[in-house]
């Protein structure tokens, strides 16, 4: 018996990496979760929470996060959206603007849930190759007329960032929605967000789970016209954010001194890290996300992630075509780098 409808039942489900029960004696460093604690001030406010607020429903409107997003990076309260995450926002997009042959289009490789969320609604997806050299295929996406067009910037899993020029140009030629999913630009050299400025058809998608090292705590937020918000308000949940992660997510917002200090040691570890793999044979892209792509000698991706895996160091592999010799690695602490490489030496 087949209860479910023929899109759901016919498609592949998302592959989330593994996840470690918390305390478990492994290096993770294979989704891209911050090194780092969280800012000490949202942690207060998770200390002091009153059980009031858990008693009550949470605002509907995440206003006193929104108001932190507002402050912390100079936009209006009504061009804030608040989600379950980034990925809850590109579900409540891609369900508010696609379907059918109002296609959703993305170069890849890219981040495959994209394509999870467009198969649930259904929606015919276009998914454009990348080059070799990541170059942004421009008129490609453009040709596949997308209801969505999904450009993920700094991309995952090959770390590079589209030059605002490319962006601009896609977005004043693309005849539906260009999201910009900038969930790594805190470790990046720059954002595209003053494009919601410029074009109305522009929606930047933002994560508090790797700047700010809240990935448990489940919360993003998108930045665009209000014409655009107020629709995505009528497709997302009631309540799709807590009001724990509200006022914890809000206390983070604000301490954005805390955030950049500690962006700036993973960039620093990036960059040594990229160094020694270098220096053991190991091809790696320039990155501006908080991790690497990388090609192993000798063809022995797969074979390095196992041997990893056996001594409790946890890194991604992905058995697709074009990354399948290739590993990623998330940025660790200088500490839990050096002990990826002594392990690699070892394997």
């Amino acid at each position: 018996m087949n209860y479910f409808r023929q899109a759901i039942a016919t498609m592949q489900g998302y592959t989330p990496g593994e996840q470690p029960k918390p305390g478990t004696p492994i290096i993770k460093l294979n989704t891209n979760e911050n090194p780092y604690p969280p800012s000490p001030k949202a942690i207060e406010v998770l200390r002091n929470l009153n059980d009031e607020w858990l008693r009550r429903y949470p605002d509907p409107y995440a206003r006193d996060f929104g108001n932190a997003v507002s402050e912390a990076l100079k936009v209006p309260n009504d061009w804030i959206i608040v989600a379950n995450g980034s990925d809850d926002l590109l579900n409540i997009l891609i369900r508010a603007c696609a379907e059918g042959k109002r296609k959703v289009v993305y170069p890849m490789p890219s981040y495959v849930l994209y394509r999870t969320l467009a198969s649930l609604q259904p929606a015919e997806t276009v998914e454009v190759p990348y080059p070799q050299d990541y170059r942004l295929p421009i008129d490609e996406l453009v040709a596949a007329n997308g209801a969505v067009t999904l450009i993920a910037t700094p991309n995952s899993p090959s770390g590079h960032l589209v030059p605002l020029d490319d962006l601009r140009e896609l977005a004043s030629r693309v005849s539906g929605v260009l999201a910009i999913d900038e969930a790594y630009v805190d470790f990046a050299d720059y954002s595209a967000l003053s494009l919601v400025r410029e074009f109305d058809n522009v929606i930047i998608l933002r994560t508090l789970s790797k700047g700010y090292a809240l990935a448990g705590l489940r919360l993003g937020f998108g930045i665009a016209n209000p014409e655009i918000i107020s629709g995505l308000f009528k497709v997302k949940d009631s309540y799709n954010v807590d009001a724990v992660a509200i006022l914890v997510g809000a206390a983070a917002m604000y301490d954005q001194e805390y955030k950049n200090v500690c962006a700036e040691k993973v960039k620093r570890s990036r960059t040594k890290l990229a160094t020694d793999l270098s220096q053991i044979g190991f091809k790696v892209r320039d990155s501006q996300g908080n991790f690497l792509l990388v090609t192993p000698p000798d063809n022995q991706a797969a074979a390095i992630y196992q041997a990893l895996k056996q001594q409790n160091i946890l890194v991604r592999y992905f058995n697709l075509p074009g990354l399948d010799d290739k590993l990623r690695i998330t940025v660790g602490t200088d500490e839990q780098n050096q002990k990826l490489l002594q392990a690699i030496d070892l394997s």
